[in-house]
């Protein structure tokens, strides 16, 4: 009988909701305080997770958790770019 993996679970900024890694996107800081989506998961940097939904990320931009998390401020231009982004895919 094969073992079962374990899923590794990471919880949205956005709604506060704890879903299976695969299922979020990450939110990256690089080392030079870059902040980007990270679709594949692989980018370097200290991470944060959110889901693909446009609510979630005005929810973690209004209540100011993703700055909370990087320990950073966030110009307004980094979660415009990030919208597009997440706008594109869907």
């Amino acid at each position: 009988m094969a073992k079962q993996k374990k899923l590794p679970i990471r919880m949205c900024c956005g709604c506060g909701e704890s879903f299976p890694k695969r299922e979020l996107i990450r939110i990256v800081k690089s080392a030079e305080g870059n902040i980007s989506l990270d679709k594949t998961g692989k980018k370097s940097g200290r991470g944060a997770y959110i889901c693909p939904k446009l609510e979630c990320l005005a929810k973690a931009q209004k209540n100011r958790r993703i700055e909370k998390v990087f320990s950073c401020q966030i110009p307004t231009e980094v979660y415009e770019v990030m919208k597009n982004e997440l706008t594109k895919d869907s």
